[in-house]
């Protein structure tokens, strides 16, 4: 909230505000924002000296049951009166601390990102790093899973889906986007303007400035809402900020929320591009005369990120469902290239505006089932590592990748075509990552143990629905 800045503001805005709960929110180590509530009248100036104690070994990724003792210290900064609780509720985003040493707990993602950003200063090249991610998802009505020993499935449900132009609905007026179609007709095709302009307002009134709000290119209720960009630590503060406004205001519809990359075959997959630039002293590093208007510096970060792409991929596209998204054909980009307007390819240079401080490159493979902490300060770090080490990104690819010659495509470096792969690649691959002890090796090693053992493995495991199909009566 604007002017809330010292743990004293907090103090004054829970009297003047008549706040009757105070709600304490924290990111696990997947991804996933936890919390828990105190009185009000529980919390004083003393609270954000010596924080408040939690059972660490029950969070997903941290400590072991014999040290599990952790603690949260609130950054008064990010205090915003929740929109959702019936009691009067003030949200604070933690920081989290061991109980004994006090010192930040290494795999806290907030963490890693408060120390890319102090790394960024450290180098001297820059003093702000801004990211500016956009997060698509789909609003469904209905949805079910189940996996077992005797079956499994999923349901899908949409008032807006295509297939359902043929349901008995009482009647059924046919206004539903045809695959592929969906960016973006108006209502009555378009059956969401009012929710999403709902979430928007949401988001606007908790402090997350918007840019817009529009549906997106597959039916059955894909949607985007586009956040202005903010230094990284924020960044990552507003993007939990956004999935939970986007989640509560559709579930006080009736409807269901996925954030989920690829839960549709045969249409577009939900990304989650970032924007990045450098700045320093207010003025953009990375506006220049170059190719796409950029500098020798925007070069060489693209550089960065094209030479640890298949690294990157482990925290930025990191679930086994994220690679049902990165395949040819939806848009999304397989291909480790860069050019300006030509979206097919892994990092694009938005042409929009002339204006200096609109230079920024777009980094196309993220997507929203990432920790946004952890993504971004990766981002930031592959980036650093290309100005610092002036990587050459190549020359620029502004064909349709898509429809190169055999031979041309063949020599256009891709993605990893698993999270296995990019997992194996992170294990390979990250050196770049502990400079500055952002990232340390205990982070890297618990990422790879946690993903392989309780998604890669696990996935595994289990018989696919289509195996049914092709393997049935053999």
């Amino acid at each position: 909230m604007d002017g809330i800045k010292t743990a004293s503001d907090v103090i004054e805005l829970i009297k003047r505000e008549k706040v009757e709960v105070v709600d304490f929110r924290f990111m696990d180590f997947p991804g996933l924002w936890q919390h828990f509530s105190v009185p009000a009248a529980e919390v004083s100036e003393s609270t954000f000296e010596r924080g408040l104690g939690f059972d660490g070994s029950s969070i997903r990724g941290w400590q072991v049951i014999n040290e599990s003792d952790m603690l949260v210290k609130p950054e008064p900064v990010t205090a915003f009166i929740d929109p959702f609780f019936k009691a009067r509720t003030l949200v604070m985003i933690c920081n989290i601390c061991d109980p004994i040493t006090g010192e930040a707990y290494t795999r806290d993602p907030r963490n890693i990102a408060r120390k890319a950003e102090a790394y960024l200063k450290q180098t001297g090249l820059a003093d702000t790093g801004f990211m500016g991610p956009e997060a698509e998802f789909f609003i469904f009505d209905d949805i079910r899973f189940d996996q077992n020993e005797h079956e499994g499935y999923y349901h899908i449900e949409s008032n807006e889906g295509r297939w359902n132009t043929g349901r008995v609905e009482n009647p059924n007026l046919g206004y539903k986007p045809r695959y592929k179609e969906g960016y973006f007709p108006v209502p009555p095709t378009d059956s969401l303007q009012d929710i999403r302009s709902e979430m928007m307002l949401t988001l606007e009134k908790i402090g997350v400035a918007i840019e817009a709000q529009h549906h997106e290119v597959a039916t059955g209720g894909q949607c985007e809402i586009d956040m202005r960009f903010s230094p990284l630590l924020e960044a990552g503060d507003k993007m939990l900020k956004y999935k939970y406004v986007i989640k509560n205001v559709a579930r006080a519809h009736n409807k269901t929320v996925t954030f989920m990359p690829k839960p549709m075959f045969n249409d577009n997959g939900s990304g989650m591009h970032v924007h990045v630039s450098l700045w320093k002293d207010n003025k953009n590093l990375f506006a220049g005369d170059g190719y796409g208007g950029m500098s020798e510096m925007a070069m060489f970060a693209i550089g960065g990120i094209l030479k640890h792409a298949a690294s990157l991929l482990a925290f930025v596209s990191p679930t086994t469902n994220s690679y049902k998204r990165l395949v040819p054909g939806f848009e999304a980009p397989v291909n480790l290239a860069y050019s300006r307007r030509n979206r097919s390819a892994a990092i694009r240079i938005p042409m929009y505006s002339p204006s200096e401080n609109a230079k920024r490159i777009e980094f196309r493979c993220p997507d929203p089932s990432c920790n946004p902490y952890l993504a971004m300060s990766a981002i930031l770090m592959a980036v650093l590592d290309g100005i610092l080490n002036k990587i050459d990104p190549g020359a620029p690819l502004d064909k349709d990748i898509y429809d190169l010659p055999p031979d041309e495509a063949a020599k256009v470096p891709k993605t990893p075509g698993n999270l296995r792969d990019a997992l194996n690649a992170l294990a390979a691959d990250h050196e770049y990552l502990l400079r500055g002890d952002v990232f340390t090796q205990d982070v890297i090693d618990t990422w790879i143990n946690y993903k392989m053992k309780n998604e890669v493995q696990a996935l595994d495991l289990r018989p696919h629905p289509w195996e049914f199909a092709l393997y049935y009566d053999i």
